[in-house]
């Protein structure tokens, strides 16, 4: 049995334990024999069981049953049984621990102690776990201690003081005085601990920082003596004097010049001195360098030293330490958009770290490229980018890609270079672009009118040597299918001519639709480029019907459904598939669902059918028992009620039956207040044939906002189904078509349909408004369209 063991053979003994069996009796049996000896009221050794207690503790075994012999032994005249007490103080106690209130007097009695090792220790162990009832308690004695004569007394109540500030912010103002008056002395180790309470002071409290403002003379001659000074083998770093108070002291002087002209005046000429005389071939120098930069762009300083500052980054970006090239893209990445000229300086060498090995300097030398990029050199640093973009690590791809994009829109030279590059992008990273990339390069090839033939020809090439990439299989799909004629031409002035055949571009497309490369979302984008071409080509038409109708049997719910569509304009529809397969219009920007066409009069904006959404908006015409079944969500009952059109409720004032008592108090929640009758507005009536006519009310809600109401009735004996409103207006025009009410018309007016139109009209163009009636009756599907060229005024 190994017991009573000194420390020295302990840990020998639990270090050549070969299991952690073993390691753990070793140590459970020490920890009895501690457990023994903590009991005795007389032990000469308490000292040595609480260290191998400590050792103990931190292998990470449980020590907790010694934080009472810790307060014992913090109470004992020994110093050295203060000192193995105040340690196990520090490690074993800590504010959540009721016995740490136990040690706050033998704390405030040590304190005052004439030894001022005895004093140092009970600062280092308030200043470690002091809780904020022991900081209130011990704050009058460490603003004692602050004043003291000995230095290294002041130099521990400092330290002290920053944690009792940080744990009772009000107690900061205590500290003030003493902290200002210890900017005075000599001793390096008490002006480090008073510019770190300082620090501390003016981080949290707006009024000390206006106060300590007065400091910043002080400060820097402190900093000018440590600058000029000699070699000073106490302080001296690798030829630097104190380059640990320096860093502090150039921390402090940024909180303080920060927003502030003239406390910035006062320390630009010693900024500059330091940036200047400062050896930059040591690590320590560089650090000193690193926090005066950080200094100069924080403050409000001279421009010629802001440059000065961004050079010495741009010499960090050349040192062979990696991190300290990764610090001065940090801090460039920062400041690139207030010194940007400054900063672009050094583009080459930036561009350079693209190719540093380690991965979060390549990441943070692509963030600062891509800040670099301007309209100037967009030519010269794209070419950089999609080179880094090809050798790139797959988890910039996206990040660098998605970056190339946004510099491409914003800077492109012209619109071949815009979409030669995103192609290119495209080719090289399509896997990992975002997924609107594809719409944004489809609207701006739409745009693009003189440049379809180009893209087309240059798209299918592309497809041609690879499918692998999804979103440039897409897009080229998608071009093939709305230029397709252009490409079979053959000819096209940017590129040499090719001969293209229908067979090889339906050979392409099929491909793509069998591959198993592709996604459900390419073949959906594949099979409606082959359906688009049977109104471009001539010969192919039965292949293309015979492929749509293999995927009418396709697994995949979505393509199946497309090919069942596309089979119905074959045979049922195949009078209007021309018209539905036509062109796509150009596509502009807009708010979203928007999309810009072009009418055969003028330039209009179409709007894709309303979506049929029941009971949206009750018309005045609809049965009371319609309403009531909206309304009476209680039950039902006798009593009618009327809803309070003053709660926000769009539905009109009816008489509605309910049944319940609840259900009133419920829906009349301002109680016996007349509902104000409402000015109906003017109404026309816009079409009128086969037994359905449209009516058109109109309300101005703004100078160019105008709300639109249509109005649709069947006065025939049979019921209409499918009934839909599609609106069109001038391009210049916002349209917003909300939920029609219903999508049916029942016979002899039984009910009504009603379709709200917003629009808004910025540039006061005169409204028109073309309106396309669909609906099907007794089996038939009409179809008919009205232009209405005068809105009447409410």
């Amino acid at each position: 049995c190994v017991l009573h063991l000194p420390l020295q053979e302990m840990i020998r003994a639990i270090r050549s334990a070969r299991t952690q069996c073993e390691e753990r009796g070793v140590i459970q049996r020490e920890c009895a024999a501690i457990r023994a000896q903590f009991r005795q009221a007389d032990n000469g050794g308490r000292s040595h069981n609480l260290a191998k207690l400590l050792y103990v503790h931190m292998l990470g075994y449980p020590a907790h049953f010694g934080q009472m012999e810790c307060v014992r032994m913090i109470a004992s005249p020994r110093y050295s049984e203060k000192r193995v007490g105040y340690l196990g103080a520090m490690m074993l106690l800590d504010e959540k621990q009721d016995a740490s209130l136990l040690i706050t007097n033998s704390i405030k009695n040590d304190l005052s102690h004439s030894n001022q090792y005895v004093q140092s220790l009970a600062l280092c162990t308030l200043a470690c776990m002091g809780s904020a009832e022991m900081c209130r308690d011990l704050a009058p004695e460490i603003d004692r201690l602050l004043r003291a004569s000995n230095s290294y007394i002041k130099k521990k109540a400092a330290l002290c003081a920053v944690h009792i500030v940080r744990k009772v912010h009000d107690l900061g103002e205590l500290f003030a005085p003493a902290a200002r008056s210890l900017l005075a002395e000599k001793n390096h180790g008490v002006l480090h601990g008073a510019v770190v309470l300082i620090t501390e002071l003016c981080e949290r409290n707006p009024e000390t920082l206006e106060r300590f403002r007065k400091t910043v003379p002080d400060l820097v001659q402190i900093m000018k003596g440590l600058v000029i000074s000699g070699y000073s083998p106490e302080h001296d770093v690798a030829g630097i004097s104190d380059p640990f108070l320096q860093v502090r002291i150039l921390r402090l002087l940024r909180i303080l010049g920060r927003n502030n002209e003239a406390a910035s005046d006062a320390m630009n000429d010693l900024l500059a001195q330091v940036a200047t005389n400062t050896d930059s071939t040591k690590t320590v120098g560089n650090a000193v360098l690193y926090e005066t930069v950080l200094t100069v762009l924080d403050i409000k300083s001279e421009s010629g030293l802001r440059v000065l500052a961004v050079n010495i980054l741009g010499r960090f970006l050349l040192n062979n330490d990696r991190n300290i090239r990764y610090i001065a893209m940090t801090s460039l990445q920062r400041i690139v958009g207030t010194d940007h000229n400054a900063v672009q300086r050094h583009r080459g060498t930036i561009v350079d770290c693209l190719k540093d090995q380690d991965a979060s300097v390549k990441r943070r030398a692509l963030e600062l490229s891509l800040a670099l990029v301007s309209a100037t050199n967009i030519r010269s640093m794209m070419k950089e980018l999609l080179l880094f973009l090809s050798s790139c690590p797959l988890e910039l791809r996206a990040q660098a890609a998605s970056g190339i994009f946004n510099a491409a829109e914003r800077y492109a030279p012209s619109q071949r270079w815009h979409i030669d590059t995103i192609l290119h992008v495209l080719t090289t990273a399509g896997g990992d672009v975002r997924d609107e990339t594809v719409p944004n390069l489809i609207q701006l090839i739409t745009n693009t009118s003189e440049l379809h033939c180009y893209t087309v020809h240059k798209l299918y090439r592309a497809l041609l040597s690879d499918i692998s990439q999804q979103s440039l299989v897409q897009v080229a799909c998608w071009c093939i299918g709305e230029y397709g004629d252009l490409l079979l031409r053959g000819e096209c002035q940017e590129t040499e001519p090719v001969q293209v055949t229908e067979d090889d571009v339906l050979d392409a497309l099929e491909t793509v639709l069998q591959s198993h490369m592709s996604a459900p979302a390419t073949r959906g984008f594949a099979l409606t480029a082959t359906m688009k071409l049977s109104t471009r080509i001539t010969d192919n038409v039965d292949r293309i019907r015979s492929i749509v109708s293999i995927y009418g049997s396709c697994i995949d719910v979505e393509l199946q459904q497309r090919a069942v569509e596309y089979n119905a304009l074959f045979k049922k529809y195949d009078h209007m598939r021309a018209a539905v397969l036509e062109r796509m219009p150009v596509i502009e920007k807009n708010s979203p669902g928007h999309t810009n066409g072009e009418s055969t009069r003028e330039a209009v904006k179409e709007v894709q059918p309303a979506k049929v959404k029941q009971a949206e908006t009750l018309l005045p015409q609809q049965p009371a028992s319609q309403v009531c079944d909206l309304l009476d969500l209680l039950g039902g009952s006798e009593e009618p009620l009327q809803p309070n059109p003053a709660v926000g409720s769009t539905l009109p004032v009816l008489p509605v039956s309910t049944s319940s008592t609840a259900g009133g108090d419920l829906l009349d929640l301002l109680g016996g207040l007349e509902p104000t009758p409402l000015t109906p507005a003017p109404t026309v009536t816009v079409y009128e044939k086969g037994g359905v006519t449209l009516t058109l009310s109109s309300e101005k809600q703004s100078d160019s906002g105008l709300t639109v109401t249509l109005t649709a009735c069947n006065s025939t004996d049979s019921d209409i189904s499918s009934f839909t409103l599609q609106a069109a207006v001038p391009k210049s025009v916002q349209l917003h078509m909300k939920a029609p009410s219903g999508d049916s018309l029942p016979a002899r007016g039984a009910a009504k349909v009603t379709q709200m139109v917003a629009l808004s009209n910025p540039n006061k163009v005169n409204l028109k408004m073309r309106i396309r009636i669909s609906y099907t009756s007794q089996g038939s599907a009409f179809q008919d369209t009205v232009q209405v060229d005068s809105f009447p005024e409410h």
